[in-house]
């Protein structure tokens, strides 16, 4: 009866134990499925840069003249590519400016010391930054507003 009992305990653990075992498989599987994008997608985030660059470079432009449907059919596109990779993808644009620097998600650029804060807060977003579902995939670069040195 006590090698029953042994055995009964024995088959107990390794049941649990494939069934961790089971359980690791289906969430790596998913991470895979989830994250197998994501070098496509970084390169995609350059093409977004390049569409606020055109934006940022078009300017304001008198309303119905050929550059203003241009400009306008540039900033179209680029909320479409946007939508279309955040919805289908789970990619999103986490905002910076503002926020309390954070090494994680952002990647200090450049300093600018003021005695008007008492933790580094980020002043300017340089270059945006995304993340894949709740993972960064490209961090923000920043200019950090910083407590003066004593």
């Amino acid at each position: 009866e006590k090698q029953c009992a042994e055995y009964k305990d024995l088959y107990l653990r390794k049941a649990a134990d494939f069934d961790n075992y089971r359980k690791r498989m289906i969430r790596e599987k998913q991470e895979a499925i989830d994250f197998a994008n994501s070098n496509l997608l970084v390169d995609l985030i350059q093409v977004l840069d390049d569409f606020d660059r055109a934006i940022s470079a078009s300017g304001e432009q008198e309303k119905g003249t050929p550059a203003a449907a241009f400009a306008e059919g540039v900033v179209m596109i680029r909320r479409q590519m946007a939508s279309m990779l955040e919805n289908k993808y789970g990619l999103t644009y986490y905002p910076s400016a503002g926020e309390p620097f954070d090494p994680n998600i952002h990647e200090a650029i450049g300093r600018v010391p003021s005695a008007d804060v008492t933790e580094p807060v980020v002043q300017e977003e340089c270059r945006k930054g995304y993340k894949l579902k709740d993972r960064v995939i490209r961090l923000a670069q920043v200019i950090v507003k910083t407590p003066p040195e004593n």
